[in-house]
């Protein structure tokens, strides 16, 4: 689960060492032993072991016990230094937030939903929400935390902890959430938008195979997370996957938040439902009530979302036709409407050029709503290993192909 990242200013990035990524792929659950490393970074085993062995004589890594091979001798566990350490993390909306404890290895627990104000500006509520944090934190040990996470309903500035230009968060932007949070709590902090945090958890629990994947967040507004060659790509300046303002000719001068016109927002979006029903005399007020009317098979609404996901299967199809993934995950809460699903279904298969889905799945979140919180927390584990490397740097050569 490790990351492709747009070079720093002042000097390009250098790619992650073998160690570095060795440690992002056991703290997300992706490899638990020397083969299976070995096989996702097409490295030779010699090399891994060495690797490994380094890892665990500085503590980082842990053999626990053995599991059973296909084949030959049973394979050792690995898991991170501790297997009672762990970071907390929240995925944030406008109105709540998603908060839980995310473990090594994939695990996550005490996972709840909880108020959150994005309106009241960072200060206010973040404050409100380290205090819940905090409080998970104490329950399981407060000095086993090594890292938090936070997945943001916006553009992140990944290199300064920051959200850039926000829609839909009045007060954020430029405020330096990454180093409040690390002075707040003393760990290592880790910052993204949260459909990229919803693709980096979904992919971790899917099949090796499938290296190449778009996540879409179907929420109050539209996002998307592109995983490539097994990794989150955030393109050169971070807004990779921003699908939201793609302009669709359904949408045709509706204003949209980003200050545009006729951007997909506006017509696929659970705020354009809100609006579009409200206009036809419904009774809603949140994309909630969207979701209870067309769960219910209200004929209205159920019209409507079917409209908004053949909007959105249009604007997809252009993606998926370009990038040809493997796999296309639907998550946010109106991806939990079958009509909506259906019609984005439809629409790519009626749009994309049969060699690109001849072996596309699409298929709804399988972590649903807690894909962006354990994206977050995997992140923010990633982010505590990456620290301790630095700490305890390896004498490690780049590796070596098989």
């Amino acid at each position: 689960m490790s990351d492709i990242s747009a070079p720093q200013r002042g000097g390009a990035r250098s790619a992650p060492s073998l160690a570095a990524r060795v440690l992002e792929l056991i703290a997300s659950g992706q490899a638990m032993s020397r083969t299976e490393l070995a096989e996702r970074l097409d490295a030779a085993p010699s090399t891994i072991s060495l690797t490994v062995s380094q890892l665990v004589e500085r503590g980082l890594v842990a053999e626990h016990g053995t599991r059973a091979s296909t084949g030959g001798r049973p394979r050792k566990v690995l898991r991170l230094g501790g297997t009672d350490e762990f970071a907390v993390a929240a995925d944030l909306g406008g109105r709540h937030a998603r908060v839980g404890v995310v473990l090594p290895g994939g695990g996550l627990a005490d996972v709840s939903t909880v108020p959150f104000a994005i309106a009241d500006g960072p200060e206010a509520s973040l404050s409100r929400l380290a205090e819940t944090l905090e409080h998970l934190a104490e329950q399981r040990g407060r000095a086993r935390l090594r890292g938090v996470g936070l997945a943001l309903p916006g553009p992140v500035d990944v290199g300064s902890g920051a959200v850039t230009l926000p829609s839909r968060m009045p007060g954020w932007n430029k405020f330096p959430v990454g180093a409040w949070l690390r002075e707040r709590f003393g760990v290592p902090a880790a910052l993204e938008n949260d459909a990229n945090c919803m693709a980096l958890g979904e992919h971790t629990t899917h099949p090796g195979e499938r290296r190449q994947s778009i996540t879409v967040k179907i929420g109050s507004a539209i996002g998307a997370g592109v995983i490539a060659d097994g990794k989150l790509y955030r393109g050169a300046t971070g807004a990779a996957g921003d699908i939201t303002h793609v302009r669709i000719d359904a949408a045709g001068h509706i204003p949209c938040s980003c200050g545009n016109t006729g951007c997909l927002e506006t017509v696929a979006s659970g705020a354009a439902l809100v609006r579009v029903l409200r206009e036809g005399g419904a009774d809603v007020h949140s994309v909630e009530d969207v979701v209870r009317l067309a769960s219910d098979a209200d004929p209205q609404a159920t019209r409507a979302v079917r409209r908004a996901g053949g909007y959105l299967g249009q604007v997809l199809a252009a993606n998926v036709n370009f990038f040809n993934p493997d796999a296309v995950y639907l998550g946010g809460i109106l991806s939990t409407l079958e009509p909506l699903v259906a019609a984005v279904r439809s629409r790519l298969y009626e749009d994309c050029h049969p060699l690109v889905t001849e072996h596309l799945t699409i298929e709804r979140a399988s972590l649903g709503p807690d894909a962006g919180l354990f994206g977050a927390g995997q992140l923010a584990l990633q982010h505590a290993v990456t620290h301790a490397l630095r700490n305890a740097p390896l004498n490690t050569a780049a590796p070596t192909a098989r």
